[in-house]
């Protein structure tokens, strides 16, 4: 485990002036891609789709998460969130280490608004994100808002088993009012922003200047912002949301991400925001060596489970 600390310290240093060499972590990634890849067997299985609850527009206190939907989440058999289908699991005891890492960060840094990413599509990125989502929401005292940043290929409704409901795509298109389509996951602290149906027009939308708006008002809700962005090559999409997060994680998947690739998407994001990374699927995974090989983390942590 000793390289989320190292990663985190990093982090620190680049906040606090004292010199950091980014190249390091870059190397770093860049060994554990290179590696013989495993071959993964897909798991892009169809989830059933679930009639999409019935959706009332009110005006409430703008202070007042209560004017916000509940809605059962209803998970499908082959979910992966494993947080909530397994929480006592190996892999779910490697989000909890994770959660508590950026909630001790959280305490000597502005952070708050924290966007995972990854380089190509199939990294694993919105699993990771929906799962670290549900940590972090299950302290009593944190609001914790999942926001769906894809708004090209939205999935997390259907994950949650929540079916097609509107989201921030019809609000980015609609009249300028308080946004509604925000819904609280019933019994935890966790509130979902979806992308809604897909825009003809999803770069032009997210540019309109509404969005900075909108994160001043979910600041002022929420104690983490957890946003599940777009991959960043090779769309200029995870730019916008860049600019709007405080701190950056970098999702790859062994056996999938290329060392070139992994280079562009590095050098496409801002230095001082990135945390570290995730490493997905990885095959050197094993039980003997609990506390370093396992499990999402940042830097070289690395996750057995092979997720979507």
């Amino acid at each position: 485990m000793s390289r989320i600390f190292e990663a985190l310290q990093r982090s620190e240093s680049e906040r606090t002036g004292t010199p950091l060499a980014p190249p390091a972590l870059a190397t770093e990634l860049l060994q554990v891609v290179e590696r013989e890849a495993i071959g993964q067997a897909p798991l892009n299985s169809p989830m059933s789709e679930f009639e999409a609850p019935e959706f009332v527009e009110e005006q409430f206190a703008d202070n007042d998460l209560r004017q916000f939907r509940s809605l059962p989440v209803s998970l499908p058999p082959d979910s992966k969130l494993i947080c909530l289908t397994a929480q006592e699991s190996f892999g779910a005891e490697k989000f909890r280490f994770l959660g508590v890492r950026l909630r001790q960060l959280q305490q000597t840094r502005p952070l708050k608004k924290l966007l995972i990413t990854s380089t190509i599509p199939e990294e694993g990125k919105t699993t990771i994100a929906a799962n670290l989502a549900a940590i972090l929401a299950r302290k009593q005292q944190p609001k914790v808002l999942l926001l769906e940043g894809d708004l090209r290929r939205p999935s997390l409704s259907t994950q949650f088993g929540l079916g097609k409901i509107p989201g921030l795509s019809e609000w980015l298109q609609g009249e300028s009012r308080p946004i509604q389509h925000i819904y609280r996951l019933e019994g935890s602290n966790l509130w979902l922003l979806p992308a809604g149906r897909p825009p003809e027009n999803p770069l032009e939308l997210m540019q309109s200047g509404r969005l900075s708006a909108l994160f001043d008002q979910l600041s002022a809700w929420f104690d983490w912002i957890i946003i599940d962005s777009p991959p960043i090559l090779p769309l200029a999409d995870t730019s916008v949301w860049a600019r709007l997060a405080d701190g950056i994680l970098l999702v790859t998947r062994e056996g999938i991400t290329k060392k070139r690739m992994l280079q562009q998407g590095l050098q496409a994001l801002e230095q001082t925001k990135l945390l570290g990374a995730v490493v997905n699927s990885s095959a050197n995974t094993d039980h003997t060596n609990y506390y370093q090989r396992y499990g999402p983390g940042v830097a070289r942590q690395q996750v057995a489970t092979p997720v979507k």
